[in-house]
């Protein structure tokens, strides 16, 4: 399965292509999947272009999402950068008038165990958020719902992708036998190669304007669904004797 990550906590200073409106949102996310996106995870913007976790701008973004490609499963962010306190992160999951499908939980950041709680409780799908170079995946093995989530988004976040490779291997050997599916992803220039480890060993991955900025030849990507042609090319030249 490849996951088209939208947009991320980026804003267009960084990526003048990047989409950050709902409308511009639902546009993205039609041509992904038009290209072979089978699930979307996104970040809803406030009107400054911020990520924020409101029940109005999820709302917006999700509906929006939803009419362009219905029947896709659509996620979102729960990243304690836009909303710190926990307590009031999982109030604002609480508050949400329109749920999405998924919702990532970062296990790094304090009170991951109880912002997904609130997103069971609410019938949210959890995707856990395990960061390389932190103790997350041993917060997470230890928590009592580890075995309820949907995936495990295994996240490397050294970007030398020598660096990747090795972190990617360590975390997947800190995850051990799976709970849930594994969704491997990198960022910036570790994104290829660790999409192709993720080819390579038949897991889930991800690509999109989140997570890198450019194509595998180095060119600087158009927008979300070129980087999704170009995953697929990736996992489909897979070796089939790959361990």
């Amino acid at each position: 399965m490849i996951q088209v990550c939208l947009n991320g906590s980026r804003n267009r200073a960084e990526c003048s292509r990047l989409p950050v409106t709902a409308e511009e949102l639902a546009a993205a996310a039609r041509e992904a999947v038009a290209a072979g996106a089978e699930d979307i995870h996104l970040h809803p913007k406030d009107r400054d272009g911020q990520d924020t976790l409101e029940a109005a701008a999820v709302a917006a973004a999700v509906n929006a999402v939803r009419r362009a490609v219905p029947g896709v499963p659509v996620g979102v962010t729960t990243g304690a950068w836009a909303t710190p306190d926990p307590r009031a992160r999982a109030a604002q999951v609480r508050s949400w008038t329109v749920l999405p499908d998924h919702a990532s939980v970062n296990w790094h950041e304090d009170g991951a165990a109880e912002v997904a709680a609130a997103l069971l409780d609410r019938g949210i799908g959890v995707e856990a958020g395990i960061y390389s170079g932190t103790s997350a995946a041993r917060r997470f093995l230890d928590w009592s719902g580890s075995r309820r989530v949907l995936r495990v988004l295994a996240e490397v976040t050294e970007t030398s992708p020598r660096d990747a490779l090795r972190a990617a291997a360590g975390l997947l050997d800190d995850l051990g036998p799976a709970l849930a599916p594994i969704l491997l992803h990198g960022e910036d220039a570790a994104a290829w190669p660790v999409l192709r480890l993720a080819a390579a060993r038949r897991l889930d991955a991800r690509i999109g304007l989140e997570d890198v900025l450019h194509l595998p030849d180095g060119t600087p990507a158009p927008d979300n669904a070129a980087l999704v042609r170009a995953a697929h090319d990736i996992c489909r030249c897979r070796p089939q004797n790959a361990p």
